[in-house]
């Protein structure tokens, strides 16, 4: 079975399963790449089973308890029932005679890197879950149209495959010259009507969806000060559809840059067709062999949400470029280039700057070969936190303790690691931060009987064997049982690009990422449109979540389920004693045995015992819940 990544949207695939809605994802791709227009989108998006399902998608996000300017967050959705909730949002979006009406977004600033302010914008909880809804729908309509070198918040497409494809262009394309464009503050100055016409040319031209979209990009902005902002441009960072409708906008310029070259009419002239491995792909390597007898420029951009490369093979093609592209940008997509910050960088002899690490090549065997690294302002920062916790650790701050210290360091070694593993002089940089570190950690520990840190003195889980187990650079605090992560024990990992064959939205794509799941859905969707009122939103979606985590069958006895009216849904801990409807909380059981979990006389549970044919890991299971519930065990 194919293994699941993590790197993948799995997760999103798995939640579309859960309430029926795979299918209609699917469709909507397939008419975007037949160029259908969608006349009425509106009754999807405020479709029950999506709804629900946007409920499932944004309560795991730690933003979600974040509140809005009504005070309210992701709990007050999940105390109320599905029909409720459902009802609502209905309501919100069409039920007012004057239609939808955002309530104003909390504006929160946030410290960027280079010392500057990141302003966010923070819907309120039940506009988020409506923004929720509309991206489900759109996702896969604008997926099957845009460009493929575009990686930014896209699923089944991340930093490293961004970071691939520029070591491609450099090492094996040999584009050397890297054009580095920066758009000045292009979050808050996307222009609105240009955004409205691109959705509209995707052939989303649900004239309701529109104005939808038109409200939540006006919406009223309260800023810190309390006074109230209406925006006339921008969509603001912080809200769930903004980073689609920001693709949206950049789309165009992926296909225009690419109609430069790559899409060029001479290169799609004489291509052809053939097998690299198991895939069949377009080669059009002759067709580009006749365009560098032209005048035409080469160019090939790769983009990562607002941050985009351009190599080119020249200087004199990369300085057209860069004049061509920012007249075209500013003409086209109204939108403001800074010319201090954008450059053309000859990697040959200098750096270049993407998405935290610095790229250049060298000449190694008669060829050039990427080297990269941390960018210098990103290892500075990061050696900063470094420090600044090993400190923290040395003497805890109040109301933590050092365990916890440590803890929150390794969470910290573990996150540079991870993302900057890709620079292939990760190691050489994280061997400067580590010494950095150990001198403070060394010098701060020193007590009059000695240091406190020591290479021995702890256990070990698995998983910290298999990555740093063969290390001589772990310690421990003495008396913490816990090792401090060793940030200098890492190696270069090979960036590796996005399958072609991958997407979310086709049954062969999926297959390569994502198992199916082999459950009597009838069951499923009984327990998913179960209408008791009594419960919430919260009790439904872990229902379900519980029946795909126990296979479809009984806690108890493992038999499987055929029917969900003969399923209970049993509280570890009663309401009565504090319980929540929580997935955590809550267990499946077929209803024959909730006699037996309840304050019933010992000679009538044995008798019960002996008529349902309770074996003695049965009788186990059901001791357990009995205990948690405060009853005694059936003798």
């Amino acid at each position: 079975m194919p293994k699941k990544n993590k790197n993948l949207c799995v997760d999103d695939l798995r939640h579309a399963e859960y309430y029926d809605m795979q299918d209609t994802f699917d469709e909507l791709y397939q008419r975007s790449l037949s160029g259908d227009t969608f006349e009425s989108l509106m009754d999807l998006i405020l479709s029950r089973d999506n709804i629900l399902l946007a409920y499932r998608n944004i309560k795991a996000n730690k933003g979600s308890y974040t509140a809005g300017t009504d005070n309210r967050n992701i709990t007050e959705i999940g105390g109320m029932s599905p029909d409720k909730v459902v009802e609502k949002v209905r309501f919100i979006v069409t039920g007012s005679q004057h239609g939808y009406r955002p309530k104003p977004v909390r504006r929160k600033d946030i410290p960027k890197p280079n010392g500057k302010l990141r302003p966010l914008g923070i819907p309120c909880i039940w506009d988020r879950l409506i923004q929720q809804c509309i991206k489900q729908i759109l996702e896969p309509i604008c997926e099957a149209k845009f460009y493929n070198n575009s990686y930014g918040f896209r699923p089944n497409r991340s930093v490293e495959h961004a970071i691939s494809k520029t070591y491609t262009m450099l090492q094996r394309m040999n584009l050397h010259y890297v054009i580095e464009f920066d758009i000045k503050g292009f979050f808050d100055h996307v222009n609105h009507s240009k955004l409205i016409k691109q959705i509209w040319a995707f052939g989303i031209q649900d004239k309701q969806l529109i104005f939808v979209i038109k409200r939540i990009l006006t919406a009223p902005i309260r800023m810190q000060d309390g006074s109230t902002l209406i925006p006339t441009e921008g969509t603001p960072q912080g809200g769930i559809i903004s980073p689609l409708l920001a693709n949206i906008v950049l789309n165009e310029l992926d296909w225009w840059v690419a109609s430069q070259w790559e899409e060029n009419p001479l290169a799609l002239k004489k291509a052809k067709y053939r097998v690299i491995r198991t895939s069949e792909v377009l080669d059009k390597s002759h067709g580009y062999t006749v365009m560098r007898r032209t005048n035409l420029k080469e160019m090939h951009i790769v983009r990562y949400a607002d941050d985009f490369r351009i190599f080119c093979r020249t200087k004199e093609d990369a300085v057209k470029t860069k004049e061509a592209v920012t007249k075209w940008i500013e003409e086209r997509l109204k939108l403001e280039v800074s010319p201090e910050k954008t450059r053309i960088v000859n990697t040959r002899k200098r750096w270049s700057e993407f998405l935290g690490f610095k790229i250049k090549v060298i000449p190694k065997h008669h060829k050039y070969v990427v080297k990269s690294a941390i960018c210098d302002k990103r290892l500075k920062i990061e050696k900063d936190k470094l420090v600044e916790q090993a400190k923290n650790i040395a003497r805890p701050r109040e109301k933590i303790s050092c365990l916890n210290e440590i803890r929150l360091y390794n969470s910290m070694v573990l996150g540079i690691q991870n993302y900057y593993q890709l620079a292939t002089c990760i190691s050489l940089d994280c061997r400067a931060i580590h010494r950095q570190v150990m001198t403070v950690l060394t010098n701060r520990l020193n007590t009059e009987k000695g240091c406190m840190l020591k290479r021995e003195g702890g256990t070990i889980t698995q998983s910290e064997k298999g990555r740093f187990g063969k290390s001589r650079m772990i310690r421990y605090v003495a008396g913490i049982d816990q090792m401090i992560y060793p940030i200098a024990y890492v190696k270069f990992k090979v960036a590796m690009p996005k399958r072609i064959k991958v997407c979310s939205y086709t049954p062969e794509g999926r297959e390569l990422i994502h198992t199916s799941l082999i459950l009597n859905k009838a069951v499923m969707n009984g327990l998913k449109d179960d209408r008791i009122t009594d419960h919430s939103i919260e009790y439904t979606d872990s229902s379900i979540s519980l029946f795909s985590a126990q296979q479809g069958k009984c806690a108890i006895s493992g038999e499987v389920f055929t029917n969900a009216s003969t399923i209970e849904c049993w509280f570890k801990k009663s309401k009565e004693q504090g319980g929540e409807e929580r997935y955590r909380n809550m267990i499946l059981i077929h209803k024959k045995y909730l006699p037996l979990l309840q304050k019933t006389p010992q000679r009538e549970l044995k008798a019960l015992t002996k008529t349902l044919e309770i074996t003695k890991k049965m009788i186990s299971k059901i001791n357990s819940l009995r205990e948690r519930a405060g009853l005694p065990a059936i003798g």
